[in-house]
């Protein structure tokens, strides 16, 4: 395994026998120049700088954590700063030459620029590589385009007007992006029906077990691993379908459960809360009151 933490653009030209950069802060990288034949197992890349590819036939697998996605067709994959990639060539002969794009910017080069703070608002930055971006062909044609228009200006003679250009492209780029993910949550309907289906089942069976007084809350993390999603991923998705953050979801079940407990039991509502997983009853109580209007003692009495 080949494993390294790579701090400037140019170093990862170094690292896969890349000419330089024309830019050390910004580079745009032709995927069917790159030489995908390796002896090494496993590359693993920690880039101090945001990285969107745009691959096709790509002969390599990429995992994130523990799921793993191939590039064999056109899709998009976005990563922010400090992500941990891992990149596994096939020793196979591929019948296609890999296309595409990877695109690189470190957070410099978008200083002084309105990017600057809005690229931290599209949450696709923080969603794993087998969350990636999957391209009708209308939309790959729009990507494509963009990523052309980049590359021509990329290869120009910079002036002052260069960078704004390019950031003005970039940030095109994230916009359809954003917009094509939208759509990427509506068209796979069975697949997120699945995943709200599992998170049913994954809240239901945590707040039904007994450890739940020693575990505490389940967090948005905790579930997001357990239904093999990204915290972001999960949270776009179910405000897409729902409407609502995970967090709400989250508290829905609680407050479910905590109902059922109230009227089916005589424990107390401190004895509730810590059962629960709430570390103090009063957060417990100001919680139910927020989502239902009324003290736990007022739901219970409701009940007699």
């Amino acid at each position: 395994m080949n494993d390294r933490n790579i701090k400037t653009i140019s170093e990862y030209h170094k690292f896969r026998g890349l000419p330089g950069p024309k830019h050390p802060l910004m580079s745009l990288i032709d995927y069917s120049k790159i030489d995908h034949r390796t002896n090494v197992e496993e590359i693993v890349t920690t880039p101090d700088f945001y990285a969107i590819g745009f691959k096709k036939n790509i002969p390599a697998k990429f995992r994130y954590g523990q799921s793993y996605f191939d590039f064999d067709e056109g899709v998009m994959s976005f990563f922010s700063p400090n992500q941990v990639i891992h990149y596994e060539p096939i020793k196979t002969n591929f019948n296609e030459q890999p296309s595409g794009w990877l695109l690189f910017i470190h957070p410099d080069f978008l200083w002084n620029t309105t990017l600057a703070k809005s690229i931290q608002h599209f949450d696709f930055f923080g969603y794993a590589i087998n969350e990636a971006l999957f391209l009708s062909e209308d939309e790959e044609k729009i990507m494509a385009q963009i990523f052309e228009n980049i590359n021509k200006e990329y290869n120009s003679s910079i002036d002052e007007l260069s960078k704004d250009i390019i950031v003005a492209q970039i940030e095109l780029l994230l916009n359809y992006a954003k917009r094509f993910y939208k759509r990427q949550f509506i068209t796979r309907e069975k697949n997120n029906h699945e995943i709200l289906t599992k998170l049913e089942m994954v809240l239901s069976d945590y707040f039904n077990q007994r450890e739940t007084l020693e575990s505490g809350l389940p967090s948005v993390q905790f579930i997001a691993n357990q239904l093999n999603v990204s915290p972001n991923y999960l949270s776009s998705l179910l405000k897409q379908l729902t409407g609502k953050s995970t967090q709400v979801h989250i508290h829905e079940k609680l407050i479910e459960k905590a109902k059922e407990i109230l009227s089916t039991s005589s424990l107390t509502v401190n004895e509730i809360a810590y059962e629960l997983g709430f570390e103090r009853p009063e957060s417990f109580s100001r919680l139910f009151k927020k989502k239902t209007n009324q003290t736990p003692l007022e739901f219970r009495a409701s009940f007699n």
